[in-house]
């Protein structure tokens, strides 16, 4: 388990590998959910997961690609692109400034 500090989360990471727009539909949804928060997200191709990403959310089956690909960040595998208790419990720790653990 890995702990996550809701309050550091500056920028987040929706990535992806799919381009089904599944995850794009996702990164615009927390936009709006972190919006007044203050948190930065961005979409990104699992690949090309920017350097100074402070939290990434991907698709279960990516997570390990992920890590590989940001190792000094952590990475929240999600199974629903709507609605999953992974990212609802990453939103409410940013929201509220509280630490999760995931």
């Amino acid at each position: 388990m890995t702990t996550i500090d809701g309050s550091s989360i500056k920028k987040l990471i929706v990535a992806c590998d799919a381009g089904m727009g599944s995850s794009v539909m996702l990164a615009g949804q927390l936009k709006k959910q972190l919006k007044k928060s203050g948190v930065t997200v961005e979409h990104s191709p699992v690949a090309h997961i920017p350097q100074d990403a402070d939290l990434v959310v991907t698709q279960a089956g990516l997570a390990d690609r992920a890590r590989q690909m940001a190792p000094d960040v952590p990475v929240v595998p999600f199974q629903l692109f709507l609605g999953d208790p992974q990212v609802a419990k990453i939103v409410k720790a940013i929201q509220d400034g509280t630490s999760v653990e995931i």
